[in-house]
């Protein structure tokens, strides 16, 4: 467990997947621990209301939730100044591929509350409000620490993006009581341009590859978790569960899927920055920031059957990243592309 925070912190990754990750660690800690202390298998959830299970998984999360908060204070809030809280109007930073990850976070949070809470035994609908309240006041705490640091502040607008992910979760459960619409995540990057970016006074030269590398890591788990032009969040929609035949032939696990993304973003709102003393800026021109917009079909590994209890449990852990497939690609540069494979 230990281990684990350590990772999900170590590499500095954008908030949002931070926490999501944060809870599968929460929550495979916790089937470690349950498998140690009762005959019930951990893989599948009481048929009733288990006190054992509750307590354990309270503790645990109980646990999991101020040794993050501690550790997210220490390693991303620590060494910047402290304010009185304030409120902080982020929207359109990053082009909002931040928003769309809070949205994510928010979902992927409530799901596997939704996942912990059922597995206690409690009653479907109480734990999917059970599950909304949490994600949304693990996404709250985030944003009380960003109130309080003089970079950041409150963002009312990243309240309103994490308030639609528990929704999103939370609406599918009590209308069909079953997951149709699923949040995923993919990451792949592309080269980015190594010609010289001489500083505004000439006198020093980096790349866009060097920003890239100072903004965003090197290491494979740094770029998937952190780089925003490398990133697409997708709503991945199963078709089969809005086919009302009983015995349609349909594949249950094809999905199609829609995706966001952004290109050419080196700096919250605009393609400046200070390195080393040295002031740069980036021809809008040449490198115009702009939206993605992905139509594509997707896998959902949960729809696939297995009489296994663990592979259904592996499946739907990594049924948080989209399948690389036959990607259609538009764009707010009014362009459109065909990607054969895409991730």
């Amino acid at each position: 467990m230990t281990f684990g925070i350590y990772f999900v912190y170590q590499y500095n990754m954008s908030l949002y997947l931070r926490h999501a990750l944060l809870f599968l660690v929460l929550f495979s800690t916790i089937s470690l621990l349950a498998q140690k202390q009762e005959q019930l298998s951990f893989w599948q959830p009481a048929e009733e209301f288990n006190k054992k299970r509750f307590w354990l998984a309270t503790g645990v999360g109980t646990t999991l939730y101020t040794a993050s908060m501690i550790g997210l204070n220490e390693l991303w809030y620590k060494d910047f100044p402290r304010s009185k809280f304030h409120f902080f109007d982020d929207r359109g930073e990053w082009e909002d591929m931040d928003k769309a990850g809070h949205t994510f976070s928010a979902y992927m949070e409530s799901r596997l509350f939704f996942q912990g809470v059922r597995w206690t035994g409690m009653d479907r609908d109480k734990a999917v409000w059970v599950a909304f309240a949490g994600g949304t006041f693990i996404q709250a705490s985030i944003e009380l620490l960003d109130g309080y640091s003089e970079k950041w502040g409150f963002s009312v607008a990243d309240i309103g993006f994490n308030t639609l992910g528990c929704g999103v979760f939370a609406a599918q459960e009590l209308i069909w009581q079953e997951q149709r619409f699923t949040m995923k995540v993919s990451s792949f990057r592309r080269p980015y341009p190594m010609a010289p970016i001489y500083s505004a006074d000439g006198s020093n030269s980096t790349s866009i590859q060097a920003r890239a590398d100072q903004l965003f890591g090197t290491s494979p788990a740094a770029v998937f978790l952190k780089d925003y032009n490398a990133q697409t969040l997708w709503l991945s929609g199963n078709i089969h569960s809005f086919i009302n035949k009983k015995n349609s032939k349909f594949p249950k696990w094809l999905n199609v899927a829609v995706g966001y993304g952004i290109q050419n973003v080196y700096g919250g709102f605009e393609n400046s920055w200070i390195y080393e003393g040295q002031s740069y800026q980036l021809s809008e021109i040449e490198y115009p920031r702009y939206r993605q917009f992905y139509l594509s079909l997707d896998v959902d590994l949960s729809k696939i059957k297995t009489k296994n209890a663990f592979l259904r449990t592996v499946f739907n852990v990594l049924n948080i990243i989209k399948i690389p497939s036959p990607t259609l690609e538009l764009n707010t540069l009014g362009r459109s592309k065909f990607h054969p494979f895409f991730f």
